[in-house]
């Protein structure tokens, strides 16, 4: 973990919902900051009345250049401040935080479905390249409102199989991400980040196949380091903190019906 003064270098619109941020870690830093698919980071937000660092999921990490990629849904005075920084402001953030997505393919299998709703398509993205370098090709299953809002359909084509449901039937199967028939596919794995009633689902659905999944919870942080409690979840070890030892967890260990 490191307290990174990162340089915003490009920010891009995605849709009405969510942007990407690009920003570049220090050369100094690069050396050690090394984040895996499924960790994130903190950002302080230098606007009234937000006292707190908020976590964002690492979409991307370009070692060589060092390169992160966050992509952010606009949900209040943190995130529509950010969207309005201008290229060439500092981000002061703590990162990487958390625990990532298992990448051993004696857990991942040779045919894993990532399923992503909302901004839980981010890590899902980063994941999918790390994937990809272990030669492993993953499905992709995003689910999303509406067409508009469905996030980076043909970056994950270049990465594997992408499949798409949306609420009101503007692309793919009209429908939950439950809906699609990729599901009965010969699958080996699941990982999933999205909302909670999905993810829910989703691990239901992977118990009744017997297939191994992993979630990436998106409980309320506040410190990102497991010290102010905020993000407690219960599990059969008992109650643990999702910012430090998650918040990807395995979904044999939640306490999910």
């Amino acid at each position: 973990m490191q307290c990174i003064q990162a340089e915003l270098v490009e920010h891009k619109e995605l849709n009405e919902a969510y942007y990407l941020l690009l920003v570049r870690i220090p050369e100094l830093e690069r050396e050690t900051f090394a984040p895996k698919a499924g960790q994130f980071v903190q950002i302080k937000a230098d606007a009234p009345g937000v006292l707190l660092r908020r976590p964002i999921s690492i979409a991307d990490y370009d070692a060589e250049n060092g390169l992160l990629s966050l992509v952010i849904q606009e949900v209040g005075k943190a995130s529509r401040a950010w969207r309005k920084l201008p290229v060439g402001s500092i981000l002061d953030l703590i990162g990487p935080l958390g625990v990532g997505f298992s990448l051993d393919a004696s857990f991942s299998g040779a045919h894993p479905l990532l399923i992503g709703g909302g901004v839980g398509v981010a890590p899902l993205f980063f994941l999918a390249k790390e994937l990809q370098r272990k030669n492993i090709t993953p499905h992709i299953l995003l689910g999303a409102r509406t067409e508009s809002l469905l996030l980076y359909k043909r970056e994950f084509a270049l990465l594997g199989s992408v499949y798409c449901t949306t609420d009101d039937g503007s692309y793919g199967v009209k429908g939950r991400v439950t809906d699609h028939p990729v599901l009965h596919d010969s699958l080996t794995s699941i990982y999933t980040c999205g909302p909670l009633i999905m993810m829910r689902a989703i691990v239901r659905f992977a118990k009744e196949r017997g297939l191994p999944c992993e979630v990436s919870l998106e409980n309320r942080m506040a410190c990102g380091i497991g010290v102010c409690l905020c993000c407690v979840e219960a599990t059969k070890r008992g109650n643990i903190c999702c910012c430090s030892e998650g918040p990807v967890f395995n979904s044999d260990l939640l306490l999910w019906q």
